[in-house]
């Protein structure tokens, strides 16, 4: 009656491994490390880039805990976070020496301390958030009405560009607010453009306007695709800070939209926050516009722009007019690569583009030969000319980008190209920056209120249930290292609400076995015998706690389906440990009491509190 057959038993005993098993990484705790990346999208690490780390550190007498080659990186760990800087310092001016471009990210981090044995059969400690780890926190706008500018300006080219490539005769295409006219002299040829536009631009409702020889046709932007245009330039931003953040090196990071024109942008365990800032805060988009040759150049910053005309001023500070019309934007980019021009010897970045890019400015400088054509850095509010030079000859899908005023400045602005424009400039309004140290108190306060937890309800248990009370402890500490096994193995980031949610768990997963050591006691008082007792008051029991647990895990999922953040995080552990609750207090505590009272032929006492079951010669 009272003993699970073997492979129930099995069961039990290999989940009790496992758990252990993806439970173990989690106590070796973490080590500050530098972690060194070679720049570029195809560039990877080696044993060679190993060996020249472990030599730099070794001729400084720099101690080190140990060297790491990894897929994206070298890790490098030591005991303190003052043999970390010295690291980081002298591994930043060895491998990016003065006077050359810079070929590595050497950034500030936390690696895992647990040994290689266990990340080889994927036991990996779970990833801290930000709150336990420390690193730092952004709350990001998106300019929309930049994004529809730019698409507008977009829009304007890419007319021209497939007018001209099918032979159809235009008298000018211009904007008024956020609608494109193309004006004509012939209907003939008014007709033809408005069957190519409206096959290829289904984003514009088109109209035809005018009579005689002033003819055109308007095309307004579809309520439908503004909304697109919003959506895709989130998606397109988050897309860009995300590749941005992979070059540093940060570890799940946390990019997401926050409402309908924010993102946040958290990277829990950078510890090199400059670093961090310096990329994610350049929220840089590059453009490339033809400068105004037609009209005299400016003479101070605050002269007046011509029509259709806009000022901005070149590194060196000369003012200089460029066309609001934009050529192209950041968005054809396909690679960006850092470099010196084998000519001057100065810095610069070489850029590669796609078929779409490579077709707009060859067929722009082919008819703009011996002009200026500018390269706009964006950024926020400011506009800034990167390089202002004349097109010498027909441009392809490969060009430069001269007049950088240093390698540094170089490696950082391909960085960016190489990220992925942004569709729209963003502003920071919240920036917030966690200390390691006050992560790592965090994460002390969390474990010490569980542990406290813990032991007080033990304590409780072990004295109103006796034994049974023992055995519902341990199937309690089996719930919490099932629960924290299972997010190790799903690889799950914790945060303070998690670590919440893990406490609750502890409190709640109580409320089973109390339900079933109550139904024995009563099922005693009844007067069945003590196997009977066990056997009815685990199968009794069995409905009440599902029922309490479902109506629970309803709520969990709610909150996970509507919630964000730390929300979300408190809600996949709860879901998760009513699982692993139902798991420990029903199978785990019913083999515990199989195991003492199932091999007996009789039963004396049942050992559950006040209410204790004797009868000479009755067993089970």
């Amino acid at each position: 009656m009272n003993r699970f057959p073997l492979w129930k038993n099995a069961i039990i005993a290999i989940a009790l491994l496992l758990g252990l098993l993806y439970t173990l990484p989690n106590f070796f705790g973490h080590s500050y490390a530098v972690q060194v990346s070679p720049l570029g999208a195809s560039a990877k690490p080696d044993q060679a880039l190993r060996g020249q780390v472990a030599a730099a550190l070794l001729a400084a007498q720099v101690p080190a805990l140990g060297t790491s080659l990894e897929v994206d990186s070298v890790r490098v760990r030591f005991a303190s976070p003052d043999d970390q800087l010295k690291a980081r310092d002298l591994l930043d001016r060895t491998l990016n020496p003065e006077g050359r471009a810079p070929g590595y990210v050497v950034a500030l981090n936390l690696v895992a301390n647990a040994p290689a044995w266990l990340g080889a059969v994927g036991a990996e400690p779970m990833y801290l958030g930000l709150d336990l780890a420390g690193g730092v926190h952004f709350l990001l706008q998106v300019d929309m009405k930049a994004a529809l500018n730019k698409r507008v300006d977009g829009t304007l080219t890419e007319v021209r560009s497939q007018l001209r490539d099918a032979r159809v005769f235009y008298s000018g295409v211009s904007r008024d607010g956020n609608k494109v006219v193309v004006r004509f002299h012939d209907g003939e040829q008014r007709d033809a453009a408005r069957k190519l536009l409206d096959r290829n631009f289904a984003d514009f409702a088109f109209t035809d306007q005018g009579s005689g020889e002033d003819l055109a046709i308007t095309g307004s932007l579809r309520p439908e695709a503004y909304k697109g245009i919003q959506d895709a330039a989130l998606k397109q931003n988050i897309l860009a800070l995300r590749n941005r953040v992979n070059e540093l090196g940060a570890k799940e990071p946390i990019i997401q939209q926050q409402g309908e024109d924010r993102i946040v942008v958290e990277l829990p365990g950078v510890q090199d926050t400059a670093k961090a800032k310096d990329i994610i805060g350049r929220t840089a988009s590059l453009e490339i516009r033809l400068a105004d040759d037609e009209h005299p150049a400016p003479t101070s910053a605050s002269e007046p722009p011509p029509f259709g005309d806009e000022l901005v001023t070149e590194r060196n500070g000369i003012p200089v007019f460029v066309k609001k019309q934009v050529v192209l934007t950041g968005e054809v980019i396909t690679d960006a690569a850092a470099g010196f021009d084998s000519q001057s010897g100065r810095p610069n970045v070489n850029i590669s583009m796609d078929a779409k890019g490579a077709r707009v400015i060859k067929q722009v400088s082919r008819e703009n030969l011996k002009k200026r054509m500018a390269i706009l850095l964006i950024e926020k509010t400011k506009t800034e000319a990167i390089s202002v030079a004349t097109i010498q000859d027909e441009l392809g899908a490969r060009f430069q980008i001269t007049g950088l005023a240093s390698p540094v400045e170089a490696n950082d602005l391909a960085l960016l190209l190489r990220a992925g424009a942004l569709a729209a400039p963003m502003e920071f309004i919240e920036e917030r920056t966690v200390g390691p140290s006050l992560g790592a108190e965090n994460i002390s306060r969390g474990f010490h209120s569980t542990w406290i937890g813990f032991t007080a309800i033990s304590v409780f248990m072990a004295v109103y249930y006796m034994l049974f009370g023992f055995i519902s402890v341990v199937a309690l500490a089996t719930n919490v290292l099932f629960l924290v096994g299972l997010l190790s193995l799903l690889q799950a980031t914790l945060t303070l609400p998690g670590m919440a949610g893990i406490a609750l768990t502890v409190g709640m997963a109580i409320d089973a076995n109390v339900l079933i050591n109550e139904r024995i006691r009563e099922e005693i008082r009844g007067g069945n015998s003590p196997g009977a007792s066990i056997h009815a008051g685990y199968d009794r029991a069995f409905a009440t706690i599902l029922d309490s647990n479902v109506t629970t895990a309803i709520a969990g999922i709610a909150l996970f389906a509507f919630g964000s953040g730390p929300i979300k995080g408190f809600a996949v552990v709860l879901v998760l440990g009513i699982a692993t609750s139902m798991f420990s207090s029903v199978l785990v505590s019913r083999a515990l009491v199989n195991l003492i009272y199932g091999s007996r032929r009789k039963i004396a006492k049942l050992s559950i509190g006040n209410t204790n079951w004797r009868e000479e010669g009755v067993g089970l």
